[in-house]
């Protein structure tokens, strides 16, 4: 894939520069360890599920700040006198980010059958949502004024 250069955008634009860092994140080649999977739950609803086998949820971190959600994971080393021949399950520390909206919040986090299922919902405030302007007919309403 190629690099898209964004920097002529940066001269005519203000604001904008969160979402260009966002593009251009998009681009580089990120970790595909621990697979994951986005889906939709309703329509302000949202699901993450990533495959976390071998993690115990006291192994797991789940934390939302600024716009980003971060999944850690991270396993004690395993000193049990063990000898193993072969090593095909992964047990290395990762740590995954996601960019969220706005108005999207983590709405809880749970851990089932080796995945570790989050919940998010988008509240759009109330004054952000579209509203419809009622269009009066008639002659405009005229204020009187009262003579002292």
């Amino acid at each position: 894939m190629r690099h898209l250069d964004f920097s002529p955008l940066y001269r005519s634009t203000v604001g904008f520069d969160r979402l260009f860092s966002m593009l251009d994140q998009m681009n580089s080649d990120a970790p595909s360890y621990p697979p994951y999977n986005i889906e939709r739950t309703g329509e302000n609803a949202y699901r993450i599920s990533m495959a976390v086998a071998g993690f115990a949820d006291k192994d797991l971190s789940v934390e939302a700040k600024e716009h980003v959600l971060t999944v850690k994971g991270e396993k004690p080393a395993e000193e049990d006198g063990r000898d193993v021949l072969y090593r095909g399950i992964a047990s290395r520390a990762f740590e995954r980010r996601f960019q969220l909206a706005e108005f999207v919040r983590v709405e809880g986090a749970h851990l089932e059958n080796g995945l570790l299922h989050i919940d998010l919902v988008r509240e759009v405030p109330e004054a952000m949502k579209p509203r419809r302007i009622e269009i009066a007919t008639g002659a405009p309403k005229q204020i009187e004024t009262l003579s002292a």
